[in-house]
């Protein structure tokens, strides 16, 4: 299992080698994906921006969401790891249609045009991985909490 502290992901295996929690865009990345998901604590951090797509680790509370969002421009990806939930997608942002719960293991397909939310339903931390097509965040994106991620958002 791999430990963050102190914005180090850290390989028990090897203590020696731990990963910094920052955008490695652009530059050739390899990760444990799964250990590093179930490991972060921060609601997003942006962990590789590239020309094209983009990779961000996320962690929601039991009992809160990723929010109401729609992606007018690009599709979206994401694989729960931990935690469990409930995903909607709808065309209209007061009709969504489409539900599904979703565990770890769990792939989610957003398409470009569809709003959706994520809900945590279960006890702890909903931990999961995004990947978007285009990229839809600053590189470098660091949310702490989903407070830190809606100030930014208004921005």
């Amino acid at each position: 299992m791999i430990v963050m502290y102190d914005d180090y992901i850290i390989n028990p295996r090897n203590p020696r080698h731990k990963t910094k929690l920052k955008d490695y865009g652009l530059c050739p990345f390899v990760i444990n994906i799964q250990e590093a998901t179930r490991q972060n604590d921060y609601f997003r951090i942006a962990l590789w921006t590239g020309e094209y797509l983009q990779l961000t680790l996320m962690s929601i509370n039991p009992g809160d969401d990723i929010g109401l969002e729609l992606h007018s421009n690009l599709d979206q990806f994401i694989r729960i790891e931990q935690g469990r939930g409930t995903v909607m997608m709808g065309d209209r942002k007061k009709q969504l249609d489409f539900k599904a719960e979703v565990y770890p293991g769990y792939a989610i397909f957003i398409p470009a045009g569809k709003w959706h939310n994520l809900v945590n339903t279960g006890r702890k931390p909903l931990k999961l991985y995004s990947i978007y097509a285009p990229p839809e965040h600053p590189r470098g994106t660091i949310h702490k909490t989903k407070e830190d991620a809606e100030e930014d958002h208004h921005d």
